[in-house]
């Protein structure tokens, strides 16, 4: 079994500055880290030219291994190509190794013959743009019910149609995976792991959302060690990015000793 290899997310610490965030994850001896462009006040929305981000992580022996994210990606149209070409060229600027796709989440596009048609118009048009920048698309299905994109199954058999395995990966949300109730996993195709947890007993699988997940610890509802480890056992060797999104989490003083906690933990138990 391949050992884990965890990453940052900067949605582990959204408040810090990109510089503090950085050398966290060094601290932390971590390599590889998760730019976001929905940050207010932080790079990429404040302006932060993509040439400073390439030096800040170089300074910290840092890997960008992606910007999260394009929205709407499978919406595709003039605005989503401009979106698409501006975030392509910042990560090929920056050093960014990939680019998170998200798709539509607001209950549209979903009956099978739309949100299909949808989705491989989509990574058709993406795919030139993608290439010419040696930049990866990492396609992250949401497993929310009024998700357009909810199965990786989807998503791995339009990759496999349009002969696009070189270019496109899959994200296996840990969260993600538990949400849409989906088994197979498809380790070699996985091109990026987000992990967080979901501790509160009260909410119900169906009710889970962003707000809930926290760092993973023993309390965790996910699965998520049986879901590592189920990936590792099959092959997959690349990194596992701790993205909570819940309020308690952001509002840690000491981020740093809590993400060294969560680390021990998940080691632990694989």
């Amino acid at each position: 079994m391949s050992s884990i290899r965890f990453a940052l997310n900067h949605m582990c610490a959204p408040s810090m500055k990109l510089e503090s965030f950085f050398a966290a994850a060094k601290e932390l001896g971590i390599e590889n880290v998760e730019i976001r462009n929905d940050l207010a006040g932080n790079a990429i929305l404040d302006g932060t030219p993509a040439k400073a981000v390439r030096e800040l992580a170089v300074r910290q022996g840092l890997t960008i291994i992606s910007i999260n994210a394009l929205q709407r990606f499978n919406e595709w149209n003039d605005e989503r190509a401009g979106e698409a070409a501006e975030l392509i060229d910042y990560a090929r600027d920056c050093g960014a190794k990939a680019l998170v796709l998200v798709p539509v989440n607001d209950g549209s596009g979903r009956e099978p013959d739309v949100r299909r048609a949808n989705l491989r118009k989509a990574l058709s048009a993406l795919k030139p743009m993608l290439e010419a920048a040696g930049i990866i698309g990492l396609v992250e299905p949401l497993g929310f019910e009024i998700c357009s994109l909810r199965l990786k199954s989807e998503a791995a058999d339009a990759i496999e149609e349009l002969g696009a395995k070189s270019i496109f990966r899959l994200v296996h949300d840990t969260f993600h995976h538990h949400l849409a109730g989906e088994a197979a996993t498809f380790p070699q195709l996985t091109g990026l792991v987000h992990i967080s947890g979901v501790s509160d007993l009260d909410v119900s699988v169906a009710d889970m959302r962003d707000p809930h997940r926290v760092l993973v610890d023993a309390e965790d509802r996910l699965d998520n060690v049986g879901q590592l480890q189920s990936l590792l056992s099959a092959g997959y060797a690349g990194p596992a990015s701790f993205e909570p999104f819940a309020p308690t989490v952001h509002a840690l003083k000491e981020p740093i000793g809590a993400l060294k906690e969560s680390m021990a933990y998940i080691k632990g138990q694989l």
